[in-house]
């Protein structure tokens, strides 16, 4: 019975939406003193009753318009609004299906230098800034930054909380024009409530000294300025979490802000056992993700916005804790801070299975290891910013961190020949505790000189990192065959790692056109030195203890990198077009010293050319194109480079080269962005490649019988890689309730890099094509229905006959899903599944991965009850198959399985004129 009635409502429903009267509004534009075309004016409609937008577009270059949508309202308001005009408006009767306004001429508004204009239309486009009215696009009440974003044309959220605006990614949030907690842009996106927000601004990313020479910023990334109303800049808000589940999953998070006007405090905490970062606060579908969408790093540890969690490849438990600080000191000084601190622990199991490829044979390596991490991390930031006056400003920008960890590690591995001949094996036990402290800072001073854009820079960088380690390692090694052999080690290293850097820069901007044509003149210091002792003691049975030491598996360097880098250039800016070129001389002089083997000292000087082309042109607010071309050098490592014999692995022993030179890079790229505004349509396609000239690459040579390896390194010449890749979205609007959103993304990627097998030089080029198809159904408060395919499909070729060609094939297909009937419940789905037919045997190779949670709001939605399934099938699974140029490895670790958690959440606002809030929801504070 519940289902005919379902079924009833929804047929109901859509008869209802058939008696929507469907309008086309069409009309051009002109600027009345010059009768010009105006373009890139605001033109939409609002309802008379309660002023809600009704649909917008954006004028194109010839001055023309349409506007498409449906309507139950009798007239409709109609307004054209463009920075520097007076607004236009005219009450229309909707009374038939095509409507021409014919020619509108707009005037010049002539007190735009007397008062402060409010623009009330839902998109502003400026010179360089694109601005949201934020009232114009309805979302559900309790809504946060991020859930308004995804309502703006030409933005993209993915569901990791990365945001694109039309096609170039966003890498910084601000809020009133200074960061929220740092840099973190999924604190502010997920914590902050649209209902305090006024205006949504996007602009090129630029540095605080680039906004105050008016220099041009980083193109190719975005940054969001979210401007908080002026009646909501004073009061708390904030909100609490707590979850319990199965298998004594928990959760809890908080988060409390004051805003007094200039003055901003924020505090945060949070601590979960769910491979979180703590900042979720119980929401429905920013909880969970895919299945294995976390990215951990080697060393054990996963970030999240650039914030440091600990953790590792398995189940983590973490803490985080931290308050952040922003101020006006006086009339000149702006003051920002923040302390973050997080803890971990992890837990992680995996097991791997390797063939690796020789250019006469293969043998075949299986491996299982056992870890636990834990990690305690502090980190403190300061930044100021001083005005002395319109001409001068100074930015100092601090920064501390104090880590510790501790790693115990467990590893069995087995070496078999071509026949699965058992060659050798080896254990090993490792306890490793570290301590790691860092500072840095960075000083700006400019100077603006004049009116027509000169300037005068100088910039001062400094670093210094201590690291101390204590490694307990045993390890038992043999070695089968017709010599067999067995090494036992039980050693303990005391290590030290200390790191100084320096780096200044001057430089000087000499107009040559006002504002637009200028000579860049630049000249870059930079040394860094790097100590690195490891201090390895056998274990003495007679004294019970590491004493003896041993100067094989001991090392003492002192590396020197030091480079002087002029550069000269030009720039042009101008209303459409803007290029810029770099030329710079990198004089380079590489210095390492070895304390223990002076007969390894090396010292290498070298001089390259540097430099750098940049051209945009924007065709109009729609659309624009880049291209781009730069000449970069990276020097050896310095392990690459000490000619000393590394044996602390007994069946991998390592030589660095002394005489390796530095690779040279070259790289170009280039696109095109456009989103039409008429048709809500995106296109985003962009190319890029680089060529490597001397490129580092290792010649491992393997001994035939025992299966010991044995490695150099050498520069090659032949490297490169290049991709293209594109994405076409459609919004297509079938009444005032329900949008359906087309999502299709492809990419393509050739690489071709230059190896040595057992001395044999060769060649392997791997392409790799994944296209995605995604189609989202929107229905207005009822429901989302959100299902997408992605195929990933791979080919490793070879140029000697030893390598056969492989082809690798992987499936990722998913359904996401909300319903948000009855009125305060709202159900979510995120099933996907994932199939890898080239897993080996024995590693699963597809499976289901379903995450359902269900929420009800309590309190006029100031609270939320939410019941989370992760993984409700019991599938999860991180398996997966890794192939590189002689190797083909298949691994699988320790993955978050099933739980249940019933988990309640709660925010308060006293944002607002005297405390209130729009939900009506009073604080009361002295």
């Amino acid at each position: 019975m519940k289902k005919v009635y379902f079924v009833l409502i929804f047929l109901f429903s859509l008869q209802l939406f058939s008696q929507e009267k469907s309008f086309t509004i069409t009309g051009k534009l002109q600027a009345e003193d010059s009768e010009q075309p105006l373009e890139s004016a605001t033109v939409y409609l609002e309802r008379v009753k309660d002023s809600s937008v009704v649909t917008y577009t954006i004028s194109d270059k010839d001055g023309k318009f349409k506007l498409e949508n449906s309507t139950f309202d009798k007239n409709l308001n109609f307004y054209v609004s463009h920075v520097g005009y007076k607004t236009h408006f005219k009450k229309i009767l909707i009374n038939q299906e095509k409507i021409d306004l014919g020619l509108i001429s707009m005037p010049l508004d002539n007190q735009l230098g007397e008062v402060i204009v409010r623009s009330t239309a839902p998109i502003t486009i400026k010179k360089d800034t694109l601005e949201f009215n934020v009232k114009s696009f309805k979302t559900k009440k309790d809504a946060n930054v991020e859930d308004l974003l995804k309502l703006l044309p030409g933005v993209e959220v993915d569901e990791e909380g990365a945001i694109t605006v039309n096609g170039k990614p966003v890498n910084k949030i601000l809020v009133n024009g200074k960061p929220f907690f740092g840099d973190d842009p999924t604190i502010t996106t997920k914590n902050l409530t649209k209902d305090i927000i006024e205006k949504i601004q996007v602009v090129d990313t630029k540095t605080k000294s680039e906004e105050f020479t008016g220099e041009e910023g980083d193109k190719e990334n975005k940054t969001i300025n979210l401007t908080i109303k002026e009646e909501n800049n004073k009061g708390v808000f904030g909100r609490v979490s707590a979850g319990g589940g199965t298998d004594e999953r928990y959760e809890l998070a908080g988060m409390v802000n004051l805003f007094d006007n200039d003055r901003r405090i924020s505090v945060l905490a949070g601590g979960n056992n769910t491979n979180s970062p703590g900042f979720s606060f119980g929401e429905i579908s920013k909880m969970f993700g895919t299945g294995g969408s976390i990215y951990f790093n080697n060393n054990g540890s996963f970030s999240i916005g650039g914030r440091s969690f600990g953790g590792g490849e398995g189940i983590t438990t973490s803490q985080n804790a931290g308050i952040n600080y922003a101020d006006v000191i006086g009339e000149k000084t702006d003051v920002s801070a923040d302390y973050f601190h997080s803890s971990s622990n992890s837990e992680n199991e995996s097991s791997a299975e390797r063939e690796t490829i020789l250019s006469d044979s293969r043998f075949f390596t299986n491996s299982s290891s056992r870890s636990e991490n834990d990690t305690d991390n502090h980190s403190f930031n300061l930044a100021f910013e001083i005005e002395s006056d319109s001409t001068f400003q100074i930015n100092i920008e601090p920064s501390f961190n104090y880590s510790k960890s501790n790693t115990r590690y467990f590893s069995n591995e087995e070496t078999l020949d071509e026949e699965y001949v058992l060659t050798n094996q080896s254990e090993v036990d490792s306890n490793v505790e570290r301590f790691v402290r860092k500072f840095s800072n960075e000083i700006s001073a400019t100077k603006r000189l004049g009116a027509k854009g000169a300037f005068v820079k100088l910039e001062l960088e400094t670093s210094v990192s201590q690291q101390e380690s204590d490694d307990y390692l045993y390890s038992d090694t043999e070695v089968f065959g017709t010599h067999p052999e067995s090494i036992t080690r039980d050693q303990f290293t005391d290590g030290d790692k200390n790191s100084y850097g320096v780096s200044t820069k001057l430089s000087y901007r000499l107009p040559i056109i006002a504002k637009k044509f200028f000579m860049n003149f630049n000249y870059e210091y930079k040394r860094d030195k790097d100590k690195d002792r490891e201090s390895t003691y056998d274990y003495d049975g007679s004294t019970q203890d590491y004493t003896e030491f041993s100067a094989d598996l001991s090392t003492d360097f002192k590396y020197t990198d030091s480079r002087s880098i002029p550069t000269v250039g030009m720039s042009y800016r101008g209303e459409k077009l803007s290029t810029s070129f770099n030329l710079g001389f990198n004089v380079r002089t590489l210095k390492n010293e070895d304390v223990l083997r002076p007969q390894f000292d090396v010292e290498r000087k070298f001089e390259n050319i540097e430099g750098n082309y940049r051209f945009n042109y924007t065709f109009s607010p729609k659309s624009s194109a880049y291209l781009g071309y730069w000449l970069e050098n990276q020097p050896p490592a310095l392990r690459q480079l000490q000619a000393y014999t590394d044996v602390s692995n007994p069946l991998r022993t390592i030589i660095g080269n002394p005489n390796l030179n530095v690779s040279n890079r070259h790289g170009i790229y280039g696109g095109y962005n456009a989103f039409d505004w008429q048709k809500r349509t995106g296109f985003y396609a962009n190319f890029y490649g680089n060529k490597t000239d001397n490129d580092v690459v290792s010649k491992t040579v393997v001994d035939p019988e025992t299966l010991k390896r044995t490695t150099t390194y050498e520069n090659v010449n032949g490297a490169y890689f290049y991709g293209i890749s594109g994405s076409y979205n459609k919004d297509i609007k079938l009444d005032t309730l329900r949008t359906l959103k087309l999502n299709l993304r492809i990419r393509y990627n050739v690489s071709n890099r230059i190896n040595f097998n057992n001395e044999v030089k060769y060649a392997s080029k791997a392409r790799t094509i994944s296209p995605r198809l995604g189609v989202d159904l929107l229905w207005d408060k009822v429901m989302e229905f959100k299902p997408y395919y992605e195929l990933n499909f791979s080919t490793n070729a070879y140029d000697i006959a030893a390598f056969d060609d492989r082809t690798f094939t992987r499936h990722n297909a998913g359904l996401r899903t909300a319903t948000f009937l009855p009125k305060r419940l709202e159900w979510r789905n995120d099933i996907s599944f994932n199939y890898n037919s080239d897993v080996a045997v024995g590693f699963q190779k597809s499976a289901w991965f379903w995450n359902s949670t269900l929420a009800y709001s309590l309190f006029e939605d100031k609270a939320l009850i939410t019941l989370k399934v992760y993984d409700l099938l019991n599938q999860n699974t991180n398996a997966k198959r890794i192939a590189t140029q002689d190797y083909i490895e298949d691994k699988q670790s320790t993955v978050l399985r099933q739980f249940f958690m019933l988990s309640l959440s709660y925010k308060f606002n006293s944002l607002g004129s005297k405390g209130e809030s729009s939900n009506n929801d009073v604080i009361f504070f002295d």
